[in-house]
């Protein structure tokens, strides 16, 4: 696995969307009552920045057209039509870790 530091678990507050760049990679990093996800930074639905969206408790919510997920295992909620990608991640020492092993990307048609 090719784990890279994305950010601190002091750089996101705690039900807020923030997303940072790895490289070449941009990251959605999510702080759900102090458990961390990731994600791409769009919308599956229509690459709207997911860093606009909303955390209520376990869901997640795109503002454009209000798709929602379950933002510990990305499934669809509601009238979301697709699920959210999610990247593995650990946080040790403070430090939040993303596998970046590969890029995860949303097949838009």
């Amino acid at each position: 696995m090719n784990w890279q530091q994305v950010c601190t678990t002091d750089d996101i507050d705690e039900d807020e969307l923030e997303e940072f760049e790895v490289g070449e990679i941009t990251v959605l990093v999510a702080n759900a009552g102090g458990e961390f996800f990731a994600y791409p930074p769009q919308c599956p639905h229509q690459e709207t920045p997911l860093s606009l969206g909303m955390i209520d408790g376990d869901t997640l919510t795109c503002i454009k057209h209000l798709w929602q997920w379950n933002l510990k295992t990305g499934e669809m909620r509601d009238i979301a039509e697709s699920p959210v990608l999610l990247y593995d991640v650990k946080v040790e020492d403070g430090a939040v870790l993303v596998n970046l092993e590969k890029e995860l990307k949303y097949d838009y048609q």
